[in-house]
């Protein structure tokens, strides 16, 4: 008696996945965390910067109305609001709001940030009575880059 082959059995019945193709898929989604990684980073830190800008602003306003109704700029930030000292206003704070070099008719407010980050771009911002933008990243910030801090 003559037996059959099972012709089927050299057949491979492919279910899943081979190895190089898992490879090439965990290459592919590296290369695109390494690109998507950094922007995000910059994002976010965009996103903070243009938060304390914001404050910084709203508390230069204050300082403003304040000199209006005493006639000096000393005591501003002991006047200052709570909510114009921190920035964002709620949640964790990133930059701390300060107003320095208090005279009768001069202030500067600076951003700093907290320990609980440092970033690469823009440092502390300034702010004084007649609107003089400063950043203290990089040393010595060329126009271009105080406009990119306070603008973008």
């Amino acid at each position: 008696m003559m037996t059959k082959r099972n012709t089927s059995a050299w057949r491979r019945v492919t279910s899943g996945f081979t190895l190089i193709e898992v490879m090439i898929t965990v290459a592919i989604v590296g290369i695109l965390a390494a690109i998507a990684l950094p922007n995000y980073s910059q994002y976010v830190e965009r996103g903070r910067r243009k938060d304390a800008t914001a404050v910084l602003m709203e508390a230069a306003q204050f300082a403003e109305r304040y000199f209006t109704e005493n006639r000096t700029y000393v005591g501003v930030n002991a006047a200052m609001p709570a909510a114009l000292k921190t920035s964002p206003r709620e949640g964790s704070a990133w930059y701390n709001i300060a107003s320095s070099g208090e005279a009768v008719s001069t202030y500067t407010l600076t951003a700093a940030p907290t320990s609980a980050w440092t970033p690469t771009k823009c440092g502390s911002m300034s702010v004084n009575q007649i609107g003089v933008r400063l950043v203290t990243t990089p040393a010595s910030p060329s126009a271009s880059d105080i406009s990119d801090c306070f603008n973008r």
